[in-house]
């Protein structure tokens, strides 16, 4: 192995280990007998893992089967939204995270469960790792779910939104609809842009979350693991 392949290696084994650092940290927001909404991707999943290894007396709902799956497997009692009802905290990843805690979320094509999960709770803690921490969202993209009847239609609507381009992913998400990507560049106003969004009749859900839903970020760093805390709520 080379002394590049070495150092790329071990940034990699620092980024992991950071986001399991996170993940794990965000889980200390739950106690016995709350009601949870676990998110999904490659930090939370850190959060579940110590949460099931903590064998809290909890009752979870997750944001897709992967992250049921997840959850069942280390002995979390996991149940439909509808029949928790309400939550007491939800925990959830991001794909960005601009200064006023707005969100992309998405790129698991998960983010309509998600942001039904996260309207559940008066909490909501986002765990990241600090690449996903970005001066304006956009970069990543915009996840849209949209339903197949004239995607085509949607396709044209989002683009006279100003979207650069239009592009369909091959997986669709666990609800069995299309999921879109739309490039904006960088979006000056993401809740103007989320409500025009949801005027378009075709769309289910997109992946711009208001940073007024946002309690806190926990970031993994290379430094460790800080919080960023939003005192506008």
């Amino acid at each position: 192995m080379s002394d590049a392949d070495a150092r790329v290696q071990a940034q990699q084994q620092a980024q992991q280990q950071a986001k399991e650092e996170a993940g794990r940290h965000a889980a200390g927001y739950v106690t016995d007998g709350m009601k949870v909404g676990l998110g999904t991707g490659s930090t939370v999943h850190w959060t579940i893992v110590e949460l099931g290894e903590r064998a809290l007396d909890i009752i979870c709902t997750a944001t897709s089967v992967q992250t049921h799956e997840l959850a069942t497997s280390l002995g979390l009692r996991v149940i439909s939204p509808d029949e928790i009802g309400s939550l007491d905290i939800a925990i959830d990843g991001a794909d960005e995270v601009d200064p006023a805690f707005n969100l992309t979320k998405g790129g698991g094509a998960a983010h309509t469960r998600e942001k039904i999960i996260a309207s559940m709770s008066p909490r909501f803690i986002v765990v990241v790792d600090e690449s996903k921490i970005v001066e304006a969202l956009g970069p990543f993209g915009t996840p849209l779910e949209v339903l197949d009847f004239a995607p085509g239609v949607v396709t044209s609507a989002v683009l006279a939104l100003g979207a650069h381009s239009v592009t369909t992913r091959e997986r669709r998400s666990d609800n069995g609809n299309l999921v879109m990507d739309a490039q904006f560049g960088s979006i000056a106003d993401p809740v103007a842009l989320g409500a025009a969004l949801w005027a378009v009749p075709g769309i289910v859900e997109h992946g711009i979350f208001p940073g007024a839903m946002v309690e806190r970020i926990v970031v993994a760093g290379t430094a460790g693991v800080h919080e960023l805390v939003n005192d506008q709520r």
